[in-house]
């Protein structure tokens, strides 16, 4: 990313929204918008597929494994305006595991990238069942949309719910319910 263009951008913007740039609270405005950007963008710069390559491990471990919580912070491509919320991943492994801290990197990678969440959330378990081709793949975002929040229909407690389920949690309800339950959501049915 081209700062100093980007920083141009932001800078013209402020004038279209009938600002003065060169006012004492703007001075710098186009600079810092235009790092926030290329921070909250950094995914496109990163490939998951070297992150998630230099961590897999073999084993004989066939128990679910899950990472609850993981923290998503990204922007719509709708509107740019962020989504945040919690991500959790499952699988059961079929001879290889992979290191618990790259599922959130994977995670991160993805989220820094202009996005919508079903994307996001098919993107993560895809990655997961074709490198480590587990007995199937469970991936939940929760998150809430400033886009929704602040602007449009305004509904400030709206929570946007996906998932993938890939393998034995798509083709398993007991893996499946297993998987919900034990993230904390309730599968439909009230189980």
């Amino acid at each position: 990313m081209d700062t100093t263009k980007v920083s141009e951008l932001i800078r013209q913007l402020l004038v279209e929204l009938g600002e003065d740039p060169s006012r004492e609270g703007l001075l710098r405005t186009p600079e810092r918008v235009a790092r926030s950007f290329a921070f909250l963008t950094k995914g496109y710069a990163e490939d998951p597929e070297q992150i998630i390559n230099r961590a897999i491990f073999a084993t004989e471990a066939n128990h679910m494994v899950i990472v609850r919580d993981i923290e998503v912070f990204s922007l719509c491509e709708h509107h740019l305006l962020p989504f945040f919320g919690r991500c959790h991943i499952g699988y059961i492994p079929h001879g290889k595991v992979i290191g618990v801290s790259k599922l959130a990197r994977i995670t991160e990678i993805y989220a820094r990238r202009l996005q919508i969440q079903e994307r996001l959330t098919h993107q993560i378990a895809r990655l997961v069942m074709d490198h480590l081709k587990p007995e199937g793949v469970g991936v939940v975002i929760e998150a809430r949309h400033l886009c929704m929040m602040m602007r449009g229909v305004e509904k400030q407690n709206s929570v946007m719910v996906t998932s993938a389920m890939l393998g034995s949690f798509h083709n398993s309800a007991a893996t499946r319910n297993e998987f919900l339950s034990l993230i904390g959501h309730r599968a439909p049915g009230g189980v």
